[in-house]
């Protein structure tokens, strides 16, 4: 099942090094790094502030419903792109939520922040789920989202407690 996605583009003006991982639609593009948090807020000052900075989920039980789920990438290079963003099931063979197709443009020397934010996410099962990033519908990257249970003993008595 497909759950919506809000798409918010932040385009910021300078450089930052990062690793290489390129295809031939994109010869001048860089992924640099991609993000897991719970929100993400666009301050006055042109900096991102992120909410719930994490490279996992764990919960109590599952199904779970994730109010909002933000995938951070920030971008180097220089060029107009379209991005995407998919979350698969750990064996792949079903799409958890995708985003609708982002339009970005990185300025020469400059870099840009991507920011989808997937709302009501529905996580089914423990295991590590796949998110990938498109650019101009082409798989980009991968990252894995581990999803666990939080192992949870009722306490019965403690020392700190009267």
């Amino acid at each position: 099942m497909i759950f919506s996605a809000i798409s918010v583009l932040f385009s910021l003006f300078r450089g930052f090094s990062s690793q290489s991982l390129m295809t031939t639609s994109s010869k001048n593009l860089e992924l640099a790094y991609t993000l897991f948090c719970e929100d993400v807020r666009f301050e006055a000052t042109n900096h991102l502030s992120l909410m719930g900075v994490t490279h996992q989920v764990v919960v109590p039980r599952l199904p779970v419903t994730m109010i909002k789920f933000a995938v951070v990438t920030h971008w180097r290079g220089a060029g107009q792109y379209l991005n995407e963003v998919r979350i698969l099931t750990p064996d792949r063979l079903h799409t958890v939520a995708v985003s609708q197709p982002t339009s970005f443009s990185v300025p020469p020397d400059g870099y840009s922040d991507n920011v989808t934010v997937f709302v009501n996410l529905n996580l089914q099962q423990t295991g590590n789920h796949v998110v990938q990033v498109l650019i101009d519908s082409s798989l980009f990257a991968e990252k894995i989202l581990p999803v666990m249970l939080v192992e949870q003993h009722p306490v019965t008595e403690s020392p700190h407690v009267n």
